[in-house]
C-alpha cells in the first residue's frame, strides 16, 4: 500500500455484539496510530490516500489490471465498484443482475483431475494465456505430501520451430500470482512449456540465489520433472499413435529437457523417436538396433534429396534432423549411449550404397589425375567407387567431425571459422557411370570439352549437397548453356 500511498488507514467494525469501531492509521507502516472510528456496519474499509506520482490507481481501468493479473484467482471473491460511474436507475420490469466478482475463487488447478473435463482444460489454457490454438496435451499436478504443489503444464502447439521457447509458466502462492517464468524454482527446460503452478509453501521473502540452493525448491524441481516424463511414457506406452503425432511439436522440447538434465534422459531415452524421411516414426534405439548402431540422418531432406534417394534405393531409411538442436542432441546422444554414431548421409558412402567387393579399375588413377588437373582444388580429396546407383556420376561428401564443429562454432557465434576448421571435401566418383568412361576417351583434341564435363559432374555433386556460391552458379550457367549448344 505505502508504494503509492502516503497515508493508508483501516476502519473495522467485528461482528461480535457490544464491540467498537476501531481506526489503523499509519503513514509510513512502521508507526501508527489506533483510535475510534465511525464506522456503524461490520466489516472493514481500507482507504489509500495516493501520492501524487500514483493518481492513476484513481482509475477503475488500472486497478482492473492489477487485480486481473495479481489477484484473478484468490480464494476470496472481489468486487470492482467504480463510485466515479453513475449508477442507471432500472427500467420497469427490468431485471437487475447482482453484481459478479472479478475473480475466480476456485481455478482448475485446485480441482481434483477427476472432476475436470478436456474443454475446461482447454477454456482455461485460452483464459489465462489468451492462446487460441488448442494446447497438445496437459499435465495435471496434484501434490499435497511430502509437499503442496498444484498446477497445470501444457504442451503447445508450435507454429514455428522453438516458438516454444517464449512459453511461460506462472508462479502462484495460495492462488496469488507471485511472477513468471522464475527459473530457482522451475526447471529450466520447463520455460518451454505453458503453465501455472501453485507452491503455498514456498518461502517469497529471500533472494533467488537462496531459493536456487533451498531444499524445498529442490524437491519442487524433482518431482515436476518425474511427472512430465511419467506422462510422457505413459502416452508412449498406450496412446503411440498419438504420441508420434505430437513429436513434431513436442521434441524440442524434450531433447532440451535431455540436454539440460541427465536424469530427465535416463527416463525418457527409450521414448524418443526420429522422424524417417518416409514420415514414419521410430525409437532412436530401435532405429539404431536395425542399423548395427549407425544412425544415418539427413540434416535438409530437400537439399540431400540425391544422397535420399541412394539411401532409399538399397533399402536404408535415413532419419530427419534438422532442427536447430539437434546438432547439439546427437553428440550428446552419442556421449550417453555407448557405441552409436551419427552419419550424415553425405558424410561416408555407406556399405550400403557401394558394390564392397568391386574390384579396383585399371584406369581409376588416370580418372583421378584427370580430375585432379581440371578441377584445380588443391583441398579435395578424390575417391573412386563402384555405386549402385547407376544414375549418380559422382558425390560429395564432408567430414562428419569438421562439419560438426563449423556448424557448432558458427551457431555460438563463432562466425565463420573455416581457417581453423576446413571443410574436408571427397568426391567420389561412380568408375561405372558412363560420363567417367566420356572422360577417359576424350583426347587432347576435345580438352574443353573433357574441362566442361569434369567441372559439370563437380557443380552437379556439390549442388547435391548445398547451394553454389554466385560465382560459381554463375559459371555452371554459363557452362551448361555451353553444353545445350554442342548438343544442338
Amino acid at each position: 500500500s505505502f508504494m503509492v500511498a502516503g497515508r493508508v488507514t483501516i476502519d473495522t467494525l467485528s461482528y461480535q455484539e457490544g464491540a467498537d469501531a476501531v481506526q489503523w492509521a499509519s503513514e509510513d507502516g512502521t508507526a501508527y496510530e489506533l483510535g475510534s472510528s465511525e464506522r456503524t456496519e461490520r466489516g472493514t474499509t481500507i482507504t489509500l490516500y495516493l501520492d501524487d506520482d500514483n493518481t492513476e490507481f484513481l482509475q477503475a481501468s488500472r486497478v482492473r489490471e492489477v487485480l486481473n493479473k495479481y489477484c484473478s484467482f484468490l480464494p476470496v471473491e472481489i468486487y470492482l465498484v467504480d463510485l466515479d460511474k453513475p449508477e442507471e436507475e432500472p427500467k420497469e420490469g427490468e431485471v437487475i443482475e447482482a453484481p459478479k466478482p472479478i475473480n475466480d475463487t476456485q481455478p482448475l488447478w485446485t480441482k481434483n483431475p477427476n472432476e475436470c473435463t478436456d474443454e475446461e482444460y482447454k477454456e482455461f489454457y485460452r483464459k489465462v494465456f489468451m492462446d487460441f490454438n488448442e494446447p497438445l496435451f496437459w499435465i495435471h499436478l496434484n501434490v499435497d505430501y511430502p509437499f503442496n504443489l498444484q498446477g497445470i503444464l501444457y504442451f503447445p502447439k508450435l507454429k514455428h520451430e522453438f516458438e516454444g521457447a517464449e512459453g511461460q509458466i506462472k508462479l502462484y502462492n495460495n492462488q496469488v500470482f507471485v511472477a513468471d517464468n522464475i527459473k530457482e524454482v522451475i526447471p529450466e527446460f520447463l520455460m518451454l512449456l505453458k503453465g501455472v503452478i501453485d507452491c503455498p509453501d514456498l518461502p517469497l521473502n529471500v533472494s533467488r540465489s537462496f531459493l536456487q540452493n533451498d531444499g524445498y525448491v529442490k524437491k519442487v524441481s524433482q518431482h515436476i520433472t518425474k511427472k512430465i516424463s511419467d506422462k510422457l511414457t505413459s502416452l508412449f506406452n498406450s496412446e503411440r499413435e498419438a504420441f508420434n503425432g505430437y513429436w513434431d511439436d513436442i521434441h524440442p522440447f524434450i531433447k532440451y529437457g535431455c540436454l539440460r538434465d541427465e536424469k530427465f534422459f535416463e527416463k525418457v531415452k527409450d521414448i524418443l523417436l526420429f522422424k524417417t524421411t518416409k514420415g514414419e516414426y521410430i525409437t532412436m534405439k530401435d532405429y539404431a538396433e536395425q542399423h548395427d548402431n549407425k544412425i544415418f540422418y539427413t540434416s535438409n531432406d530437400r537439399q540431400q534429396a540425391q544422397y535420399i534417394r541412394m539411401f532409399e534405393e538399397q533399402g536404408v531409411t535415413p532419419v530427419v534432423m534438422q532442427s536447430p538442436i539437434d546438432n547439439h542432441f546427437l553428440s550428446f546422444y552419442e556421449m550417453h549411449v555407448t557405441g552409436v554414431k551419427f552419419n550424415r548421409i553425405d558424410a561416408d558412402i555407406s556399405d550400403h550404397l557401394k558394390e564392397t567387393e568391386a574390384q579396383k579399375g585399371e584406369h581409376d588413377e588416370k580418372l583421378s589425375e584427370t580430375f585432379k588437373e581440371l578441377l584445380n582444388n588443391a583441398n579435395l580429396k578424390i575417391e573412386i567407387e563402384t555405386l549402385k546407383s547407376t544414375d549418380t556420376s559422382a558425390v560429395i561428401l564432408l567430414s562428419e567431425q569438421s562439419r560438426r564443429m563449423q556448424e557448432m562454432s558458427m551457431m555460438f557465434g563463432g562466425g565463420d571459422m573455416r581457417h581453423m576448421f576446413p571443410e574436408e571435401q571427397t568426391l567420389v566418383l561412380n568408375r561405372t557411370h558412363p560420363l567417367m568412361e566420356k572422360v577417359l576417351t576424350l583426347g587432347d583434341e576435345h580438352q574443353e570439352l573433357k574441362e566442361m564435363i569434369v567441372k559439370q559432374v563437380y557443380d552437379l555433386a556439390m549442388m547435391s549437397h548445398k547451394p553454389l556460391d554466385p560465382e560459381a552458379m554463375t559459371s555452371f550457367i554459363a557452362r551448361s548453356n555451353e553444353i545445350l549448344k554442342k548438343l544442338a
